[in-house]
């Protein structure tokens, strides 16, 4: 029987671990990777148990446990411990992130079982090639801001290196005070995340680009690989004091990966109807689904 005493939380010291172990079995959703796990260890509370040759990944927000589908070869037994463990443990929807693979497996051992849609947390994963170049009608709009925003703000960028993290830090300061963090703890989250990010790039697999208006730091994004075809953007975050700003930062990003990767995941909306506006408008080329189970669903079967 799994018990939760026997998991240990994420911490950067787990990383071989983790690396060896998804260069095996490749993630397509972001919310599993060794680095968005500690960079958020401080709101999400990570945790992970080595179950034979797989992972089983748990995470508390707020008093509430949620736990995942074991990483590694397909094993019912495996599963249906976590399935106990979700029951005894976990919150009223206490099994969560199933992708569309994962799922299909899970319905072929228990279809009766509903595993609903996630809508809040599919990912939005687009074609790198449209974002770097922003061709036809679908980004006519995107194209005329974007062009813009050279025209007026004489744009610099350049990649995140030691020599620039600490005007990288105080651009952050300020995109906090403008966003008023103080009155919303998810935004001071937020940039916890991000100065843990960047005070570990030299450990962590990530890279960064900046833009420059006026000489200061006015945009910043923080990516790295997610798999063989895929890169990941964690963070991108931007100023207001050029309009059409993100764009650009959007745009570099994707121009710098384009050679690398055929797709971009720029991650989830979290249910926020701006966010969520704002990716469909670049048109994604797909969705990353993924759905959840509640306990007393997940309990019937037991």
């Amino acid at each position: 029987m799994l018990t939760l005493a026997q998991f240990k939380p994420v911490s950067l010291e787990e990383q071989p671990l983790f690396t060896a172990h998804y260069a095996r079995y490749p993630q397509v959703h972001s919310d599993n990777l060794f680095t968005n796990m500690v960079c958020w260890n401080h709101f999400a509370r990570y945790s992970f148990l080595i179950a034979g040759d797989s992972i089983v990944l748990s995470s508390t927000i707020l008093g509430k446990t949620k736990f995942r589908p074991p990483i590694g070869p397909r094993d019912p037994d495996l599963l249906l411990e976590v399935f106990d463990l979700a029951v005894r443990e976990g919150d009223e929807a206490p099994f969560g992130l199933v992708d569309a693979s994962t799922r299909e497996w899970i319905h072929s051992l228990y279809p009766d079982l509903p595993l609903h849609g996630d809508r809040d947390y599919y990912e939005y994963v687009y074609r790198l090639e449209d974002l770097a170049r922003l061709s036809g009608g679908n980004y006519l709009s995107i194209r005329r801001q974007l062009n813009k925003f050279r025209k007026n703000c004489h744009p610099e960028m350049e990649e995140m290196s030691p020599a620039n993290i600490d005007e990288v830090k105080v651009f952050l300061q300020k995109w906090c005070e403008w966003k008023q963090c103080k009155d919303h703890p998810f935004l001071s989250f937020e940039k916890d995340a991000v100065l843990f990010a960047i005070a570990h790039m030299g450990e962590l697999p990530l890279s960064g680009l900046l833009i420059r208006v006026r000489g200061e730091v006015g945009a910043m994004a923080i990516f790295e690989e997610l798999n063989q075809d895929t890169a990941v953007i964690h963070f991108e975050k931007g100023l207001p004091d050029c309009e059409g700003i993100y764009k650009a930062i959007n745009a570099q990003t994707a121009a710098f990966l384009e050679d690398r990767y055929q797709f971009i995941n720029r991650e989830s909306d979290m249910g926020e109807p701006g966010l969520r506006e704002a990716k469909t408008r670049y048109h994604p080329h797909h969705m990353v689904e993924v759905s959840y189970a509640l306990k007393e669903d997940i309990a019937r079967i037991l």
